[in-house]
């Protein structure tokens, strides 16, 4: 699946902000830093502290968790389907 398919929404936008004040390696970081060290516009990032922005692609929050130093599934879950429904073919006149 590719990273345009796959998206992420934070799970809790309190918990992102607190481990921003200790990331794994026990410092803290700005808005504007995470921001940097992961490759996007600080827009971004505060727009997940506010909530105006809900979904990242796979490799922001990948990025993001990675940085702040937690597995990805503590601060982000998956928005598409695990296991895509089934594809049903109905009959019609012409292939029946």
């Amino acid at each position: 699946m590719s990273d345009d398919a796959t998206k992420y929404t934070l799970v809790n936008r309190h918990l992102l902000r607190t481990l921003m004040q200790r990331t794994g390696t026990g410092e803290s970081t700005t808005t504007r830093k995470l921001a940097a060290d992961v490759g996007i516009a600080h827009g971004t990032v505060g727009g997940l502290l506010t909530g105006a922005v809900q979904v990242v692609s796979e490799s922001t929050a990948v990025d993001i968790a990675a940085r702040i130093g937690v597995d990805l599934l503590v601060l982000f879950a998956p928005v598409c389907r695990a296991n895509p429904a089934p594809l049903i073919v109905v009959p019609t006149a012409d292939t029946a």
